[in-house]
């Protein structure tokens, strides 16, 4: 995958523990420690042994990661544990190919050079430079109908954040209209100059309506009338029927769909064997986490259902109750293509006004990417 100038090379790698990696920095480091990673070249055995150098042996060594503390680095650098990894493996591999951070500041920075000319090749794997933002303006329409006047407009709100940077605007149409209104999805329309996403249940009457506006795509959320907001992802595998119905209307009309689904590779696989494009994973659990165990825990189930979604060719986006708290950790995967943000940044638009909030947020998602690949 890196073309250092060995091709045909081989390495070894070891995944272990803090236990094992600790024993052979005993063994053969002198260092009674556990350590982020370990590498053996090759040609420190052709040292020990000449006449291995006699022979053609296409061998750069071994690299030994510990993951329980490439788990701990991640959650201190709040970023995902394969971009850890990656780092992990890129570093040892140019211990292997003879760079030593440990020499020189001279030799540090020709290595860390190095590391950020292979780590940048693993960037394509994601389909942006960083993730969109997406600004849910249903909060402003909450207010308006709160005293049900005109004011504040949210399609008003909509042009403020895509002057700000947002990359789209994203409402949900409720059954009950409980905040935003037929007219405004039609001024939406009409204005939105960016992408226009409409959340909706897959019900007849809301799937007609959108079928009418033509959205730049729909997503599909599952709809209570009691709930004060989603409470969690579809169940796609119980509702497979009626969704792919849906779906195949949508498809029909040139309408790209999205699944909102909770992190849960069954849930995703549904909805890519039903005909979604999209999936958006909700990080509602992960957002409401009460310790620091739990957090992790959740953040975990997002990676690696993220991960899975892109692997079977989805375009992964996620969502629900992230602020500027939570939101830089999500945005540091690489597999999220959008995050779709409304009630932080409408909550902070009171005391900052709605384009600082939206900046803000910017900033952060642009922060997290920096650091997840450096």
């Amino acid at each position: 995958m890196l073309n250092c100038g060995y091709n045909g090379y081989h390495l070894s790698l070891l995944i272990t523990n803090d236990t094992e990696i600790r024993e052979l920095n005993r063994r053969y480091r002198n260092k009674d420690a556990s350590t982020n990673v370990l590498s053996f070249p090759f040609r420190e055995a052709i040292i020990d042994d000449p006449a291995l150098g006699q022979q053609e042996i296409k061998e750069l060594g071994d690299i030994v990661i510990s993951i329980e503390t490439a788990y701990n680095e991640a959650n201190q650098l709040e970023q995902n544990v394969n971009t850890r990894l990656q780092w992990l493996i890129t570093h040892g591999l140019l211990h292997l190919l003879g760079y030593d951070h440990e020499r020189s500041e001279k030799e540090a920075e020709r290595m860390y050079k190095k590391e950020e000319e292979l780590l940048s090749k693993y960037i394509p794997s994601r389909r942006t430079t960083m993730p969109k933002l997406a600004i849910n303006v249903d909060h402003v329409a909450t207010i308006r109908q709160a005293r049900g006047g005109k004011e504040p407009d949210p399609v008003s709100a909509a042009a403020i954040c895509e002057l700000a940077g947002a990359s789209g605007i994203v409402v949900h149409l409720r059954e009950d209209r409980r905040h935003i209104q037929d007219r405004d999805i039609y001024l939406l329309r009409e204005t939105v100059k960016t992408k226009l996403n409409l959340e909706m249940g897959a019900n007849k009457e809301i799937i007609n309506i959108a079928l009418d506006l033509q959205p730049d795509m729909v997503t599909l959320v599952p709809e209570k009338r009691q709930e004060l907001t989603t409470e969690g992802g579809l169940d796609v595998i119980a509702e497979r029927k009626k969704l792919a119905k849906a779906v195949k209307k949508f498809h029909a009309a040139s309408i790209p769909v999205s699944m909102f689904v909770d992190p849960d590779p069954d849930q995703i696989q549904v909805a890519h064997d039903i005909g979604a494009t999209f999936v958006e994973i909700h990080t509602g659990r992960y957002c409401d986490a009460m310790s620091e165990k739990d957090r992790n825990h959740e953040f975990s189930l997002v990676e690696s259902a993220a991960e899975f979604a892109f692997n079977l060719g989805l375009v992964v986006n996620g969502g629900h109750g992230l602020d500027y708290q939570t939101t830089a950790r999500i945005a540091s995967l690489s597999t999220i293509d959008e995050l779709s943000i409304g009630h932080a940044i409408i909550s902070r638009a009171v005391f900052t006004g709605l384009e600082t909030a939206v900046r803000d947020m910017q900033a952060i998602i642009a922060g997290a990417q920096i650091q997840a690949y450096y």
